[in-house]
């Protein structure tokens, strides 16, 4: 006489049959580079927005959703950030990167997307320093390289090195010359107030300090090399990326890169806090209340004049005919100099 399993028997079996075929199939479907989505978050990250004088958002509370449950994955070339809008009351998923279509980029060689939404290029010179947003409270430059193929009238530009100031206080963030590039090798250089800092690749992977005993300076790691993330609280958060020369953006543009030097650079998004109405600079400017563009929209490459207006003697000066930040010069002027020429 046959025996029959039990009912319950027979179900466990069919059912550890179905979970073995399933994982099979999503093994195929994913293949060797197949990672499972990320567990959900027990206790997804929240925050309530401050008081406003308009009320919006006032004392709203906002958790992130399940999509992207952390504010700071810890693979952030996967996995999305969470991103807490105190404007619009809501959470959004977003890739904590440099966006360079976005407002306040600074991209390429170099291109700009203006706080009016309005894309332009500024070349600057090669070897020279300009003030890119310059306020009562702070200041931001950035230092040039370049090169002029024979018969050009102008130099092919990029922004290699970043200088804000603050206070008495200074933070670089500079790309590294490199004879050939390798993304697994950190090229970007930190420095603040004239000292070397190093931002740990494991943990939190951020460096801190608070000066002052006011405001907070934060840089951590939005990718294993090369990007980083920075908050001035306050006053500005910046997406900074290294990004080299390739022998094929070289070949289409014809750059005529010389060799040994892939000519890497940053790519960075910028968002400020608290500006006042006369803020200036090449991207400051278009920040001011009621601002119109001169540059041709609709052309190819519209061109931002000014230079004469934002040309700074060093990445570290606050001077220029518009600068309106009234920063002391820091000890660590020389340092900076010497490290991005």
């Amino acid at each position: 006489m046959e025996r029959k399993l039990p009912s319950f028997v027979a179900v466990f079996i069919i059912a550890f049959i179905a979970m073995e075929a399933a994982f099979v199939q999503s093994a195929k479907v994913g293949g060797s580079n197949y990672s499972p989505p990320p567990p959900l978050a027990a206790t997804p990250d929240s925050s309530t927005c401050p008081a406003t004088v308009d009320g919006r958002c006032s004392n709203v509370p906002i958790i992130c959703p399940p999509e992207c449950p952390f504010r700071k994955p810890t693979r952030n070339k996967i996995n999305k950030g969470c991103y807490i809008d105190c404007t619009t009351c809501e959470a959004t998923c977003k890739f904590r990167r440099a966006n360079c279509d976005g407002y306040g980029s600074v991209c390429y060689d170099p291109r700009f997307v203006g706080g009016d939404g309005v894309m332009f290029y500024f070349h600057g010179a090669t070897g020279s320093d300009f003030a890119l947003v310059t306020d009562d409270e702070f200041q931001i430059n950035a230092h040039f390289i370049g090169t002029r193929p024979q018969g050009r009238t102008r130099d092919f530009t990029w922004i290699q090195a970043l200088s804000v100031m603050f206070d008495s206080h200074s933070l670089v963030l500079a790309a590294k010359r490199v004879a050939k590039w390798d993304n697994k090798v950190d090229s970007l250089i930190i420095r603040w107030d004239g000292e070397n800092i190093e931002i740990p690749a494991d943990g939190e992977a951020e460096w801190g300090i608070t000066v002052d005993g006011v405001r907070r300076i934060i840089v951590e790691r939005t990718d294993d090399t090369n990007s980083v993330r920075v908050t001035v609280t306050g006053l500005v958060e910046m997406d900074v990326r290294v990004t080299p020369i390739g022998d094929e953006e070289n070949r289409v543009h014809k750059y005529q890169i010389p060799s040994g030097d892939v000519f890497a650079h940053l790519e960075t998004q910028f968002k400020f806090k608290n500006l006042s109405d006369s803020v200036d600079g090449v991207l400051g400017q278009t920040y001011q209340p009621g601002y119109v563009s001169p540059v041709k929209v609709g052309v190819a490459m519209p061109m931002m004049g000014g230079e004469e207006h934002f040309k700074t003697p060093s990445l570290l000066s606050p001077l220029c005919k518009h600068c309106r930040f009234k920063g002391k010069t820091t000890k660590s002027e020389i340092a900076a100099i010497s490290m991005v020429v």
